[in-house]
């Protein structure tokens, strides 16, 4: 029998958030005493009891951050005791830490004005951030997790140890990518398919080889495609649509080929892997793939095939 190891109270969603709030208060202010950071502390809508913040745990908040994050907030002393985010570029380079960052500062601002909170509208994003912080907790440490998963299409949920390696953020969809004992390798795990998480007593060692910011390098989203080639791909996009594929790029490594008043062709460097897929067919008839041909000849008949439908198919009205 596995022996389950108790979060600690440090694990809890509210406490996580103020983690966040402190980094996203400092990087803000760029450079900013104790003492201002306890006044913005009385007036944040997270301090419902309106306490102060006592120095104790801001250093032990700061040294949770480090952790967690790998932010480091540090002390200047010749500047008056002001504090800082260590090389706070790299926050601003992009990734989950920025998305956590933006995400909070927005939800705060709004909860700190009510009197327009019923005309923001949010999309609804599925279950499972309530899982983050015990995921995150494990991955520090580098402890297994026990979780119970059902995937769409498993009539039951099962329960398995995993070791979590990195999370991921796509479509407003959290992912954890573990390593699974049992079938000897890599995989992804929706979060809103996930049921219950708990830490084992279990540690694991993180493999040094592992790449994670080259692993989905070459893929659209989710779908590492081991078993798919990296390939040129290119698409033909019609005017009004290309520019906001310009403005949004599908993928990293997305240029421009040509454009003029009619169209844009643009290539990527990427493996063309369903949700890929999925996503040029999402843009209907404003999107062409050209190359390669078998990925041109695979999405033509998908075409094929909606055409078909509406075609043949009968409806009651």
């Amino acid at each position: 029998m596995i022996n389950k190891r108790k979060s600690s109270k440090d694990s809890t969603s509210s406490l996580f958030n103020r983690y966040v709030w402190l980094v996203d208060l400092i990087y803000r202010k760029s450079d900013i005493t104790f003492e201002e950071i306890n006044e913005h502390w009385q007036r944040s809508s997270l301090n419902c009891e309106q306490e102060d913040y006592p120095l104790r745990t801001f250093h032990n908040h700061r040294k949770a951050i480090e952790q967690m994050f790998d932010i480091n907030i540090e002390c200047n002393k010749r500047n008056g005791y002001k504090y800082y985010i260590e090389n706070s570029e790299d926050i601003e380079k992009g990734g989950v830490r920025t998305w956590l960052l933006n995400t909070f500062a927005v939800n705060n601002l709004i909860n700190e004005s009510h009197k327009i909170k019923h005309r923001i509208l949010f999309e609804k994003i599925p279950l499972g951030q309530e899982y983050l912080t015990t995921i995150i907790e494990a991955m520090r440490d580098n402890f297994s997790l026990t979780i119970t998963y059902q995937a769409f299409w498993q009539e039951n949920p099962a329960t398995f140890d995993v070791n979590p390696y990195f999370i991921k953020v796509f479509k407003q969809r959290w992912y954890l990518l573990a390593y699974n004992p049992y079938s000897a390798k890599l995989q992804t795990y929706s979060l809103d398919r996930v049921k219950r998480v708990e830490i084992t007593e279990s540690t694991f060692n993180l493999p040094k080889d592992v790449d994670f910011e080259s692993y989905f390098g070459d893929s659209f989203g989710i779908i590492s495609g081991e078993d798919i080639p990296t390939e040129i791909v290119r698409i033909k996009v019609l005017k009004r649509q290309d520019d906001y594929i310009k403005a949004l790029p599908l993928h990293s490594s997305q240029k421009v080929i040509t454009s003029n008043d009619y169209y844009t062709i643009f290539e990527y460097y990427i493996k063309p892997t369903y949700d890929f897929r999925q996503e040029l067919l999402s843009h209907g008839a404003q999107v062409e793939v050209l190359k390669p041909e078998w990925f041109r000849e695979e999405v033509k008949e998908i075409v094929k095939e909606m055409r078909n439908a509406y075609l043949t198919s009968k409806i009651n009205r």
